[in-house]
């Protein structure tokens, strides 16, 4: 059956070379079911051990503990219960935060409810991790409060209103809370997500011979501004042209007489468009775009890239997750040079959801946050943060609540998008920008997290010591100087990110090869020796020379 590529990731490591796709994307594939072996069980059981449905070790063999606890998974979860994982068992487990939780379990999830009950005065004891009668009694106590079946057992609907914002306090519990900023609540824009939002949206270039009625609609708005007196004809010719270079000129514009994307931008989409009775804007000087973007579809990534010395956008200055539009509804392929129009909140009128920091790529699509229910911080779509990785806008390009505020206060009128395809899969990649762990409760990532400076890696220098065999998941600074020597020497073609994924394993089993070393994928103390060998020879220390007759 069909089950999403995006999830073939799970497979990846298995040979190192299996591409890593998007959420929106199939193929053929089948079910993992009992009597399976292989990597792909094994994460499939880590993943059924971090939720707690799964109490052994991951020994990649799918036998009757894990079909017990697949089943179990997919019951709670709403699921057909077939103790196969299908596509749909595999996208829940991939996007699942909680299980069922009772009297008698132990865990951080079991914690961090307490912690949560506590909060909202429904729990009088500590947050101990143990799940005793004290904690059912509390849960059973927030479930009457909340019009649900009062059983003691912390299930998966009852977690999600306990962590989803709209949980109640206790009755009689004073919890006063400031109101929040929302920002400026009149600087919003309405927007269908994959719509025009422009009232005139930007059509096609005009010049000199052109006729219509986009020429038509030219002379009219230049007449009401007092840049244009003659007929509105719909002749684009000379009278024509010196109004709109005067209008340009007028308005701080290049003039050129040729209505182009910005200066039709300015005639009917500006508020700060000048009439002839304005104070003319001055014509600012030159100065070079600081950042071009690249949204990677592939990869489900949005980089900004700034100036080398050079003048070109080859250095990485920020790199982010993302949601591209599905498969049915796709984010717009090509480059895009944007306007500079920006709006603090954005209404998508076509499904009565918001968003945050909304910054214009062309008039169908833009960059945002993830979705909000409403102008409210507490009313996050869940959704919409769990989905960030992976295909699931109408076409816009959405972020971070973090990222798409860095977007909108630093990406301005002249960046160049480009929204390609064509980029290669790059595991690395896509784990390093991984969405941190959502806090429900709080409505965004569970902590904030902290770049983390570059290590300095030196080409002919030492490499850190002393070697430890580097796998799959691996990840530090010894990592980060592996995949820069590698990618010197031409075998790694990813990110350099210090985490080790499928690329690295590849370009070690290729490096491995060529060096004639068993080709396990893993950068044993030997395949760091051969790896780093001129630089260690180089630095040995000689043996002392013992002279004759001493």
């Amino acid at each position: 059956m069909k089950r999403l590529v995006a999830l073939l990731l799970l497979l990846s490591l298995c040979a190192g070379l299996i591409p890593f796709a998007l959420a929106e994307e199939t193929t053929e594939t089948e079910n993992l079911a009992y009597g399976d072996d292989g990597e792909a069980v094994t994460l499939i059981q880590q993943m059924l051990i971090d939720l707690g449905y799964l109490d052994t070790r991951a020994t990649g063999k799918y036998r009757e503990a894990t079909q017990k606890a697949v089943k179990q998974f997919q019951s709670e979860y709403g699921l057909e219960v077939t103790g196969e994982v299908d596509g749909e068992t595999e996208v829940m487990l991939l996007n699942a935060e909680y299980r069922t939780l009772e009297n008698g379990d132990d865990g951080d999830d079991v914690k961090r409810m307490q912690q949560a009950l506590r909060d909202l005065g429904y729990l009088d004891a500590n947050a101990t991790g143990k799940f005793r009668s004290a904690t059912e009694k509390s849960v059973r106590s927030f479930q009457e409060a909340h019009g649900l079946k009062a059983s003691g057992k912390a299930d998966i609907e009852t977690q999600r209103l306990l962590f989803g914002g709209s949980a109640m306090p206790k009755a009689g519990m004073v919890t006063p809370t400031p109101a929040p900023d929302l920002g400026d609540l009149t600087d919003m824009v309405i927007a269908g997500d994959g719509e025009a939002v422009e009232e005139y949206p930007y059509k096609k270039k005009l010049n000199r011979g052109a006729k219509g009625e986009d020429v038509k609609q030219v002379q009219t708005r230049l007449t009401e501004l007092g840049f244009f007196s003659g007929p509105i004809s719909g002749n684009y010719m000379n009278q024509t042209m010196a109004a709109v270079k005067a209008f340009q000129e007028h308005n701080g514009m290049k003039a050129d007489g040729v209505t182009g994307q910005d200066t039709w931008n300015m005639l009917f989409n500006s508020p700060d468009v000048l009439d002839t009775s304005a104070t003319a804007r001055p014509t600012p000087a030159p100065t070079p775009v600081p950042y071009a973007v690249t949204v990677d579809v592939k990869n489900q990534v949005t980089i900004v890239y700034g100036l080398d010395d050079n003048g070109n956008y080859t250095i990485p200055v920020k790199r982010m997750v993302c949601s591209t539009g599905t498969v049915s509804t796709p984010s717009d392929v090509g480059e895009w040079t944007l306007s500079g129009r920006r709006a603090r909140w954005c209404y998508f009128s076509l499904y009565g959801s918001h968003a945050q920091y909304w910054t214009k790529i062309n008039d169908h699509i833009a960059f945002h946050s993830v979705i909000y229910n409403e102008v409210d911080y507490d009313a996050l779509s869940l959704k919409s943060y769990r989905m960030l990785g992976s295909r699931a806008s109408h076409g816009c390009i959405r972020l971070l609540v973090e990222d798409a505020k860095w977007i909108y206060e630093n990406i301005r009128e002249g960046v160049v998008v480009t929204i390609t395809e064509d980029l290669p899969h790059d595991e690395e990649l896509r784990y390093a920008v991984k969405a941190p762990p959502l806090n429900a409760a709080k409505n965004g990532p569970a902590t904030t997290p902290q770049p983390t400076p570059e290590p300095n890696y030196i080409s002919d220098g030492m490499p850190p010591q002393p070697f430890r065999k580097l796998v799959v998941k691996s990840s530090g600074e010894d990592v980060y100087w592996l995949q820069m020597k590698l990618k010197e020497l031409g075998y790694y073609t990813g990110t350099v990110t210090g985490t080790y994924y499928s690329g690295t394993k590849s370009a070690v089993k290729k490096f491995q090869k060529d060096a004639g070393l068993y080709q396990s994928g893993e950068a044993d103390v030997k395949t760091q020796e051969a790896l780093y060998s001129d630089i260690l020879a180089a630095n040995a220390t000689p043996e002392p020379t013992v002279e004759p007759g001493e």
